[in-house]
């Protein structure tokens, strides 16, 4: 799969649902722990350097920012989980909305999962992705910020994650880095076969 990064734009924040765009074009939503790297990740796949820009206010956007990726497919960026600050009642606004979005969402194709490699799983990690299998969407598990572990290391750490989120073997699991672009071949060859 090849994205012209040319041909490649945000098309709104959606605040709610009557504000999701209509373009008959799949949608892969993007989910993540606050501070994973969903921006870079968006960044380098469409091979822009700021279309998706970090908040500088981690854990405060309750929005749905849909992405155009060269009239191909749509990413949906949805707000990162888990940030400590965030108080109860917007952790109850946030999961509503993200509720209602893959719930009820039709051109919802597959979820992209972010967690870092560095690190096990939160308990809001294996959360989510209990969630997205519950409602038995496709996932594919991103581990974000594989230049910061030596290589052999690697697949020590992919073990862990698989076994703390109970990984489903049907879902595609693949290390990645925004820093040397490592995997994102792979990683577009999943989204390609996707929305196929």
């Amino acid at each position: 799969m090849k994205i012209n990064p040319n041909n490649v734009d945000i098309i709104i924040s959606a605040v709610s649902s009557k504000q999701y765009p209509e373009m008959n074009l799949p949608e892969i939503a993007l989910s993540g722990r606050s501070n994973v790297g969903k921006s870079s990740f968006i960044n380098t796949i469409v091979g822009r350097k700021s279309l998706a820009r970090t908040s500088s206010k981690p854990g405060k956007t309750v929005t749905l920012n849909f992405f155009n990726i060269d009239d191909q497919f749509i990413f949906v960026d949805v707000p990162g989980y888990g940030y400590a600050k965030q108080s109860k009642k917007d952790r109850e606004k946030w999961g509503k909305f993200i509720e209602e979005y893959i719930t009820e969402r039709e051109p919802l194709a597959a979820v992209i999962q972010l967690i870092d490699l560095r690190h096990p799983p939160t308990q809001d990690d294996v959360m989510m992705y209990n969630f997205l299998k519950h409602y038995q969407l496709p996932v594919l598990v991103v581990c974000t910020k594989m230049d910061k572990i030596p290589r052999s290391k690697v697949d020590k750490h992919i073990k862990i994650i698989k076994e703390k989120i109970d990984f489903d073997p049907n879902d595609v699991i693949l290390p990645f880095s925004s820093v040397d672009k490592k995997n994102m071949d792979k990683v577009l060859d999943v989204i390609s076969n996707i929305i196929e």
